[in-house]
């Protein structure tokens, strides 16, 4: 009986501790650290975020803290290795974070005009003798031509896809030169005649016409692409739940107020609508379509190779198809 009570006090002393631990734990929680990928010079996004951040860290009751970085990848992996909590992505880059580095989508942008997505762009200065891709194209040894971010949705995936795979393109070769960068720097290098052709988005398109309205006025649209859902939100999958639900209700109710939406205009957003890991699918189709073709075009893959892979790759367009088809039904 003795023994009893001892592995029963044993046990109650255990499970206590483990009680204050979590309690420790949980009061611990001071500091949500919020990713943004620098699509525009930072100093611009930290002076759009700023008040977006503080009414978060008004509503959560603790300090939220901005992670700025001239890229998708450090995003990604800032996630990866939980120096950041939420972050602000890109289609392509939340499939990344998805996949590698733990993330889970929760919301999505909801642009001022009321559309959740937006459209992937090819651009020229408003001089230059270019009107269509097929020009562009013909061209492309002559010119140097401004890609996206490869972590970029609108400014790498999708024209990767609809304007280079699907004509058999390789836009590393086709180019006189090729140069990465976010939006913002493709744009400005387009309208000072740095850059011949580059990469951009009708989000993107919306803020420039905000902060540089006479760059803006410089460029001309040749291309635009079918449309991309909207921005996602993306938090670490091992939040503590009460976290995920501060922040999944502040940000769906937020953009209520007439205030609200004065914060969110210099991002172009009206509000955000709840979303899941299912958005990206669309999106992976996509990285599979350009997977698939640049593996048909290899020669360097023994054929064996070759069709095991492209095998492997249209069962997973089959199993995303009957996904995507189950959800259209349901």
């Amino acid at each position: 009986m003795f023994v009893s009570q001892l592995r029963y006090s044993t046990l109650l002393i255990a499970v206590s501790i483990g009680l204050l631990n979590s309690t420790l734990a949980h009061s611990e929680v001071e500091t949500i650290r919020f990713g943004i990928t620098s699509t525009e010079s930072s100093q611009n996004q930290a002076d759009q975020w700023q008040p977006f951040l503080d009414d978060m860290s008004n509503a959560l009751g603790v300090d939220v803290e901005p992670f700025f970085a001239t890229d998708y990848s450090a995003v990604i992996q800032a996630m990866r290795f939980n120096k950041i909590d939420i972050a602000w992505y890109g289609n392509k880059s939340a499939m990344e974070a998805v996949d590698r580095a733990n993330g889970e989508i929760f919301a999505q942008t909801v642009s001022s005009d009321g559309d959740q997505g937006y459209w992937g762009l090819m651009i020229v200065h408003q001089d230059s003798p270019y009107n269509s891709i097929a020009e562009i194209l013909e061209h492309a040894n002559e010119l140097t031509f401004g890609n996206g971010d490869p972590n970029s949705t609108s400014g790498f995936l999708v024209p990767g896809y609809y304007v280079f795979a699907e004509n058999n393109v390789d836009p590393r070769t086709a180019f006189r030169r090729t140069l990465n960068s976010n939006h913002e720097t493709n744009a400005l290098t387009v309208a000072n005649g740095q850059v011949d052709v580059a990469t951009f988005s009708t989000d993107s398109m919306k803020r420039l016409e905000i902060n540089h309205p006479d760059k803006a006025d410089q460029l001309k649209i040749i291309w635009q692409s079918p449309l991309i859902p909207s921005d996602p939100l993306v938090w670490r999958s091992d939040l503590e739940q009460e976290i995920k639900n501060k922040l999944q209700q502040f940000i769906l109710s937020y953009g209520e107020t007439a205030a609200q939406r004065e914060v969110l205009e210099p991002m172009n957003w009206s509000g955000f609508v709840a979303s899941n890991n299912d958005q990206l699918l669309p999106i992976r189709q996509l990285e599979l379509f350009r997977e698939h073709s640049q593996i048909s075009s290899d020669n360097s893959i023994d054929d064996e190779t070759k069709q095991a892979r492209l095998s492997d790759i249209e069962t997973q367009l089959e199993n995303l198809n009957n996904r995507i088809q189950s959800l259209s039904e349901s």
